[in-house]
């Protein structure tokens, strides 16, 4: 904070810019209050970041203690088959998972918001947010019921009645990676939904009554006005929505095992870091493959944020 006061005698200008300084009594109060929150970020954020970091460097199995391996774990991680399996299956179904998540929450925001009776968007609100609320244990498990591969399962069930044979949803390596996309639709579409709902409230009226007034159908209004405008909300969306599908754990590991089954096409690299740091006691390799992932997980951060930055140049 700065303060300039001006002072004029005869005819020059004087300007005394006085400085707030960093740290004053009456300051005191709030780094107090701030003082836990700082600890618990240093302590639980920062302190584990650092340690990891430095793990990764070393042969060791438990601790910090252990013989310097320089970049020998990363080397490991990079030439194993193993880590760019789990990679393209995180990527694979991480990729379709949001393209699909945010695609189709924004059209029902959409059409939800276009609902002129209260009640009843008030009504739909309620129904789609509802399997946000649900656990992903137990959501895992309900599709479990819903996905069985015999024909006992209520999927494979209704396919029977119309003559389609039953489908290994989480027994075929070709169904399994996309199983877990529909069911990751089926628990984020709500909450995706309630954000989108919340973002076109904002979009001025004018817009639309000026579009009117040219002539445009409300699809043109859709595409012309309300999607441009939120933009920024879509890109924050796939920022979010990148990063949790890269960090995809517990459905896999419930659904698949420790060894992403079936045939290692469940295997995402959080699942290959956990096998590597709690079933073979491998920390080293473990912390490799984490700060590796973290690495991707920049890039496709950077990468979305400069094409939004780009596009509204344009």
């Amino acid at each position: 904070m700065s303060t300039e006061l001006n002072t004029s005698v005869g005819t020059p200008t004087h300007t005394v810019v006085r400085r707030k300084k960093l740290f004053t009594r009456r300051d005191l109060t709030g780094y107090l209050f701030s003082a836990p929150l700082l600890i618990g970020i240093v302590v639980f954020s920062i302190y584990p970041m650092i340690g990891a970091l430095i793990l990764s460097f070393k042969k060791s199995s438990q601790s910090f203690i252990g013989e310097w391996a320089g970049l020998s774990n990363y080397q490991y991680v990079l030439t194993d088959s193993l880590f760019w399996q789990s990679i393209y299956n995180t990527f694979y179904m991480g990729i379709l998972s949001v393209i699909l998540g945010v695609s189709l929450s924004f059209i029902l925001a959409s059409l939800i918001h276009n609902i002129s009776w209260l009640k009843w968007r008030n009504f739909f609100k309620g129904v789609y947010f509802l399997p946000n609320v649900v656990s992903l244990v137990a959501t895992s498990i309900l599709f479990s019921f819903l996905f069985n591969p015999g024909s006992e399962g209520l999927l494979n069930y209704v396919f029977g009645i119309v003559g389609i044979e039953p489908i290994g949803w989480f027994t075929d390596p070709k169904y399994a990676r996309f199983s877990i996309v529909i069911m990751t639709l089926w628990g984020m579409l709500g909450y995706n939904t309630i954000i989108f709902i919340a973002a076109l409230t904002s979009v001025p009226k004018d817009l639309y009554e000026a579009a009117e007034v040219d002539g445009a159908n409300w699809l043109k209004k859709w595409f012309y006005i309300t999607v441009p405008y939120l933009k920024p909300i879509i890109i924050f969306m796939v920022i979010i929505g990148t990063i949790n599908a890269m960090k995809r754990f517990t459905d896999v590991w419930l659904i698949g095992g420790t060894a992403g089954n079936p045939a290692g096409s469940l295997m995402t690299a959080v699942l290959y870091i956990y096998r590597n740091g709690f079933l073979s006691s491998q920390m080293g390799i473990a912390t490799a493959a984490s700060y590796i992932l973290f690495f991707f997980i920049l890039v496709l951060t950077i990468v979305l944020q400069f094409t939004n930055r780009k596009s509204n140049f344009d």
